[in-house]
């Protein structure tokens, strides 16, 4: 651990991935925080989707979606995750592997509130991932869905947050002639102690 360099120094791997993000915000044009998220389904066919991290929080990552869409279906039954944030502009990424649990109450009821109206009845309107006839039957359910949750829709109870602890989380950072720099954090459950290793490139 004593050749991490100043972007990789600390000793809070969620802090870091704080400062990282922080660095991205300013940095890249659109959605800093856009991260790959990957499930496996009941036969291990492994999924991989595009969500917005919402939330680094002291000791996990936190996203929203529809708890019915297929990558709900997928995190609750598995209770496992991983997902991989690359910056372009800055040259780095972040991986994280770890065990998934729901946020259902007034953390995830804040986060609704704080949408835009359209995209809380967008909420209401979409029955994620099932098929769907025509986009004129999707505006039809979200302007009747208009009607019938008003200026304040609460959120539903089929949406919500995912929170992941990771029990692995990689640092990298492009190097001179693919001389990249890796480090590696890992613990053996949410509660332990982490250890940390540098990676060849």
């Amino acid at each position: 651990m004593s050749d991490r360099s100043e972007i990789f120094a600390g000793d809070d791997p969620f802090a870091l991935s704080q400062k990282w993000l922080d660095a991205a915000i300013d940095e890249e044009i659109n959605d800093a925080n856009a991260m790959a998220l990957s499930s496996v389904d009941g036969d291990g066919m492994p999924n991989v989707r595009m969500v917005l991290l919402k939330e680094i929080e002291a000791d996990a990552f936190v996203f929203y979606t529809n708890y019915d869409s297929k990558k709900g279906q997928e995190l609750t039954a598995s209770g496992k995750a991983a997902f991989v944030i690359h910056w372009k502009t800055l040259r780095r990424q972040i991986r994280v592997r770890g065990h998934v649990t729901r946020e259902d109450g007034a953390q995830a009821d804040a986060y609704f509130a704080s949408r835009s109206l359209k995209s809380r009845i967008g909420a209401w309107a979409s029955t994620q991932s099932a098929p769907l006839s025509s986009r004129k039957a999707l505006v039809a359910e979200a302007a009747k869905m208009g009607v019938t949750h008003g200026l304040n829709p609460k959120r539903p109870p089929f949406w919500g947050g995912f929170r992941i602890r990771p029990i692995e989380i990689e640092f990298w950072a492009d190097g001179e002639y693919r001389l990249h720099n890796r480090f590696r954090w890992t613990r053996s459950g949410p509660d332990k102690p982490w250890d940390v290793q540098r990676l060849y490139p």
